[in-house]
């Protein structure tokens, strides 16, 4: 450590716990980050892989200022977006909090209220906590943060790349922004992650009103080995999908049977599938089981049991997870990672990849992918086995260093509810003009202007949310009041609420929807193609009919929304015919047959083709393209559904597809909100409810439609 100079800023006491860990050096970005966060005068992005070090080279030198100082308050307030997360830093940084002898507190929903009343009585040292109850502080404690942040030096927020772009994150950056005008003093931000492209986009995320400057450290340090494979499986014509499900699940069992693993699954009932078929061959082959199930509905027990298992190391243990096991719990080191069906995005693909690999030891990836077998009845996205392709694009970006930014202007009208009552409940009474002046013009909702504001607060008005009184203040209505002192208001975020599925008055079951559906929109359910007749929201009811055609496609582009980049790099990888080395041999054939498809048909030289009396439009861009594309070909009455970025239009022609795009392109172009008129429900978010359509309509074309790339893409078009 002599040579560290760094290491020789350091407090006495971290110095101590350093060399208690028995570290030979400090690891690069850990050496970089002292100086920035001892001088605490800009923001700091730390960025390195999962275990590279982030956490120690945000709080040594954070802890450093703080020992030196000696505040009269909490020195650091570190905000997580995972209670677990928190649990496992409390544990981890006891020892160096004993040492410089101030406490570490972690506070959430399940921590000991005892703890957080020593942490009330005598604020000082660390506070882990969730955004939520960080809301619940500011909301009903604002005169105890005034004095327990009064002095703080850092704010350090964990797991960046998980806010992004989301309400939550909307809501963080104004939990921020609201603690340092209550304080009437700016305190450097420090954001960790694994995962985080376009940096200079992530450091306008991190402080929108960009008063502080931002320093950017990256890891050059590099990582261990990659070892990757995809597997591939078919489901033969006419079988059920169980069959390809027991391939996976057989060869799940024999490779993984032994050592401990983490297995993506995408959804809760996959990965509760996974785990009990898994479970069932281990008691049909009378041998422990060590395949479990992993996911948010789970009880705190159940997961908490699971992760204590792993973290032990003892005994071989495999999750079958969803996202709840992406983020950096401490859950000691797995063997391999195995994913399920096609990941969510590059930047998800990374941080799980990022939880194997560790000790210098080789990350390994496993991709279980299953198609259906090619019949004369498949359909355009099976032959193209565009599963398949988009894992080979999604590795190629992730080799490449590529991750998807976060989605901006976003107008998170909803979070803005939330934020609006609890501003107006934390201070009693608001004028509009304040309001207006804290959350939009200096906040993060920065496309709010004044007159949409002010129109915003009238709806809220009508809803009984808030009220007026004589001198102009807004305060709290009879239904506001209720809203902010229910526990469940502290959450900016909603979760996909079951529809249930019925068509000809039998239910054909249920399934969560985080994205509205258009009448006549075609749906995959039960193996089947289904085309939407009613969505009824108050019952939560989703009325369909049978809907003609081949069969449907295996691949129906569930998840979250994907790039433009990613469908790019697959229509390259479809051109360039070059075969990975890390396909097995029935994954070879399927990645044939989708190379054969694309070039027979001519996809290399045309983006438009009929087979039968349906055309297929592929523009080869994200999802926000294809939707715009769609609800646009629908507006001149065209029978339009959109399957993985292929854009199907039934009982039609290229010509007639043609003249649509020449009267589309004649008119002005429409704004993302018209669009969204056509949309019968976008109640996404949370709050929505309470907003009128317009408003929501506004909100949804933002994060929808991309109108500019669509018409870019039908004005290049040549037919």
């Amino acid at each position: 450590m002599s040579a560290s100079q760094g290491f020789n800023r350091l407090h006495e006491g971290v110095q101590r716990w350093v060399w208690a860990q028995k570290w030979n050096e400090l690891r690069d970005i850990q050496e970089r980050a002292i100086a920035p966060i001892l001088e605490a005068e800009c923001d700091v992005i730390i960025s390195a892989s999962t275990a590279a070090g982030k956490t120690e080279a945000a709080l040594l030198p954070a802890c450093s200022r703080v020992a030196e100082s000696s505040p009269d308050s909490i020195g650091i307030l570190y905000i997580s977006p995972l209670k677990a997360l928190i649990n496992d830093q409390y544990r981890r940084l006891q020892g160096l909090g004993e040492i410089l002898g101030f406490p570490v507190t972690p506070w959430h929903g399940d921590a000991v209220r005892s703890v957080k009343d020593k942490l009330r009585k005598n604020p000082r040292g660390i506070l882990l906590i969730t955004p939520e109850s960080l809301e619940s502080l500011l909301l009903n404690q604002a005169g105890w943060c005034l004095h327990a942040f009064g002095e703080s030096s850092h704010i350090i927020i964990d797991e960046f790349h998980a806010f992004l772009g989301t309400e939550r994150g909307c809501q963080l950056q104004s939990l921020m922004h609201r603690l340092e005008f209550l304080l009437q003093r700016t305190i450097p931000r420090i954001a960790l992650s694994a995962t985080l492209g376009e940096m200079q986009q992530v450091a306008q995320y991190l402080r929108p009103n960009g008063e502080l400057p931002c320093e950017i450290i990256e890891s050059t340090a590099s990582r261990s080995d990659l070892k990757i494979q995809l597997r591939g499986y078919l489901a033969p014509a006419g079988a059920e999908a169980s069959s390809a499900f027991s391939s996976i699940t057989y060869d799940l069992y024999t490779i993984l049977r032994g050592k401990s693993h983490l297995v993506f699954a995408n959804s809760r009932g996959r990965a509760e599938e996974l785990a009990a078929a898994l479970a069932d061959r281990c008691e049909r082959d009378g041998v422990p089981n060590e395949f479990f199930p992993h996911h948010g509905s789970l009880s705190k027990e159940i997961r908490q049991s699971l992760e204590a298992r792993l973290q032990k190391e003892t005994l071989p243990t495999t999750a079958a997870c969803t996202m709840t096991l992406e983020l950096g719990i401490d859950i000691g080191s797995v063997d391999s990672i195995a994913q399920v069906t096609a990941p969510h995005s590059v930047a998800s693909l990374r941080q799980r990849l990022g939880r194997s690999g560790r000790r210098g030891e080789a990350a390994i990836l496993r991709m279980f992918i299953a198609e259906n077998e090619i019949t004369a009845q498949s359909h355009l996205l099976d032959r193209l086995r565009l599963e398949t392709i988009q894992c080979i694009a999604m590795i190629n970006l992730l080799l490449k260093k590529w991750y998807e930014p976060a989605p901006n202007n976003q107008y998170h009208l909803s979070t803005l509810v939330q934020q609006t009552l609890s501003v107006i409940g934390q201070y009693g009474g608001v004028r509009a003009t304040q309001l207006w002046s804290l959350l939009c013009d200096t906040g993060p909702f920065s496309l709010v202007d004044q007159a949409l504001y002010g129109s915003f607060l009238r709806a809220l008005g009508e809803e009984d949310l808030i009220s007026q009184t004589q001198d102009g203040q807004l305060i709290l209505g009879a239904r506001g009041e209720k809203f902010v002192e229910h526990y469940t208001f502290y959450t900016a975020f909603n979760t996909p609420k079951e529809y249930r599925l019925e068509c000809d008055g039998r239910v054909l079951g249920t399934i969560p929807i985080d994205k509205p559906l258009v009448i006549k929109q075609l749906v995959i359910f039960a193996g089947k193609r289904w085309k939407v007749l009613q969505v009824n929201v108050e019952k939560k009811l989703i009325t369909l009919k049978m809907a003609t055609g081949g069969r449907p496609p295996k691949f129906g582009g569930d998840g979250q929304m994907v790039h433009d980049r990613v469908r790019q790099e697959m229509l390259r990888v479809y051109k360039q015919r070059t075969l990975p080395i890390y396909l097995n041999k029935e994954a070879k054939t399927i990645f044939d047959e989708g190379i054969e498809c694309f070039h027979s048909l001519g996809l290399d030289k045309i983006n438009v083709l009929q087979i039968g009396n349906t055309v297929h439009v592929l523009p080869w861009l994200g999802d926000q393209v294809t939707n715009t594309i769609t609800v646009l070909l629908r507006g001149e009455g065209l029978s339009v559904g959109c399957f993985g970025g292929v854009i199907d239009i039934g009982n039609s022609s290229i010509e007639s597809f043609s003249n649509a795009v020449k009267v589309i392109l004649s008119k002005s172009k429409p704004k993302p909100v018209e669009l969204a008129k056509e949309v019968p429900n976008t109640t996404i978010e949370k709050h929505d409810p309470v907003l009128p359509k317009k408003m929501r309509d506004l909100g949804y074309g933002a994060s929808f439609f991309d109108v500019d790339g669509a018409w870019e893409w039908m004005e290049r078009l040549t037919l």
